[in-house]
């Protein structure tokens, strides 16, 4: 069976999310990243997987859930991060971040299967990637990709093409990285810890605004 991977941040404020800042302050972005992280969890959990492996930079809060194996995160880039994520992992290994509150079990599930490709690639919207399944998990398929910029998907899709790997897409999902990006998705999961974080939030900001 495959290993879930989720590489994330503790989310604490002035640490994470620091592009929602303004309209949101510090203490409300650090807020609305621990509900995308919990409703990310919980969405990987209801997944069956030989193991469910939290890589996290930081410590573990009440927002983990049970069954997950916590890994530190290891020092470097986020390509280096990446890369000794699935260095940890033996066999079939998939990996998500934490900025997508959206996913569900439904949307993971094609990538669980390795007959027809030998590796997933989930595109963002902001020209990333939000998903990353290898059969044969070989960090060098990520080492050197500069990531965080527009053309970070594009490089990375094509290093597993070169590499002769069948490549299966899963649906662009948009991050949540600014303050639109957090209306959008709570927009799209009206029943997720995220959107009725952002409602409350949301709120709030607009009565100081008043």
């Amino acid at each position: 069976m495959t290993t879930l991977l989720v590489i994330a941040k503790q989310p604490l404020p002035g640490r994470v999310k620091t592009r929602l800042t303004p309209p949101f302050t510090p203490v409300q972005a650090a807020s609305l990243a621990e509900a995308a992280l919990a409703d990310t969890l919980a969405a990987v959990s209801r997944v069956p997987a030989a193991r469910h492996v939290l890589v996290l930079d930081g410590a573990p809060g009440p927002w983990l859930p049970a069954g997950f194996t916590v890994l530190p995160q290891a020092a470097g880039g986020l390509d280096e991060r990446l890369a000794a994520a699935f260095a940890s992992c033996d066999g079939p290994a998939l990996l998500i971040g934490m900025d997508t509150p959206q996913v569900t079990p439904e949307l993971l599930a094609p990538a669980l299967s390795w007959d027809r490709a030998d590796a997933w690639f989930g595109p963002a919207a902001d020209g990333g990637f939000w998903a990353l399944g290898l059969a044969v998990p070989d960090p060098a398929l990520l080492l050197g990709v500069a990531m965080s910029r527009p053309d970070t998907g594009a490089v990375q899709f094509e290093r597993l093409r070169a590499a002769g790997l069948r490549v299966g897409v899963l649906p662009v999902l948009t991050d949540v990285d600014t303050a639109e990006d957090a209306r959008r998705v709570a927009a799209e999961a009206p029943g997720t810890r995220f959107a009725a974080r952002h409602t409350a939030l949301a709120a709030e900001t607009a009565g100081v605004g008043a």
